[in-house]
């Protein structure tokens, strides 16, 4: 039985770039990205004979993410994305296919006495996400996203009827808290001049809609509400994955004390916890890319 190299890449994770925008001498503009970049190709000689005539050193990714950063603001990190993934595929011959990932760090201007201060933050929730692939033949995909976006509401949500056996000791119950920390992924149909800011507040927003005005029987058919209306609201969506924590709050048994606990007084579970995953697909559109970076 013979033994062979397998698929493989390489590349530089996590460049921490934070870019200030000076512009304006009194109002400046913060931009604080994490930029992972990796790259796959004609890369054996390396793995099996530590020939690296092909190897593009990671110091250079992490470079080239600093210099372009310093060319141009970076508005949009999906535009970003895609500009630093196709440099790699379109300089670099050995290099065929190349994934960008980009977390995007919220902040929001501190207020001052007379308006939102011109050059001081605060992080603001949820964690913008962008990733791209630029494959051998030139196609180029992308996906937009949102990371660790806490939500709860304190009714509007039951959980019964499940499967229960020797082992169940969960209640059912008609009215329970229910949160979560969204993370959600949307895949465009096309990757070109899209409004790719206006395209990331509807998805926030949409998601946010719907998880507060669902009524909700299971944490999945939150999720798939949730992708579905995302979906239904912009054509240029291809398909929408969404994992989603239960944060579980208990009700605290206050008996002891001499009290009762109508839905008063509850205790956030951090973990263990029931993870919830799922996808809502547009039937009719072409695959995601089998490197694209969700």
């Amino acid at each position: 039985m013979g033994i062979v190299l397998g698929p493989n890449r390489y590349g530089k994770a996590e460049v921490r770039l934070v870019r200030v925008d000076r512009a304006d001498a009194v109002h400046h503009a913060l931009t604080d990205l994490n930029v992972s970049v990796s790259l796959s190709g004609d890369l054996a000689a390396t793995h099996l004979r530590g020939d690296n005539t092909n190897v593009l050193p990671t110091d250079t990714m992490r470079a080239i993410v600093y210099s372009f950063a310093r060319e141009e603001p970076v508005a949009e990190i999906e535009a970003f994305a895609l500009r630093l993934a196709r440099h790699f595929t379109s300089a670099y011959e050995p290099v065929d296919t190349a994934r960008v990932r980009i977390h995007a760090y919220p902040w929001e201007r501190i207020a001052g006495a007379e308006g939102p201060h011109p050059h001081a933050w605060t992080r603001a929730a949820g964690t913008r996400y962008a990733g791209a692939v630029s494959g051998p033949d030139g196609a180029v995909q992308v996906v937009s996203g949102v990371e660790d976006l806490t939500v709860l509401k304190s009714t509007g949500s039951a959980f019964h009827g499940f499967l229960t056996d020797r082992y169940t000791t969960l209640q059912p119950t008609d009215d329970r808290i229910l949160a979560t920390a969204v993370t959600a992924r949307w895949r465009h149909t096309e990757a070109g001049s899209a409004d790719w800011t206006g395209s990331y507040t509807r998805a926030r927003d949409t998601l946010l809609r719907v998880f507060a005005e669902t009524p909700s029987l299971a944490l999945q058919q939150s999720l798939y509400a949730m992708g579905e209306a995302v979906l239904a609201d912009q054509e240029a969506l291809a398909e929408v994955r969404l994992a989603l924590p239960n944060k579980h709050h208990f009700e605290v048994d206050l008996t002891p004390y001499g009290q009762d606990n109508p839905g008063v007084v509850y205790y956030a579970a951090d973990r263990p916890y029931g993870l919830i995953e799922g996808t809502a697909l547009r039937t009719g559109t072409p695959p995601a890319h089998a490197d694209l970076p969700w």
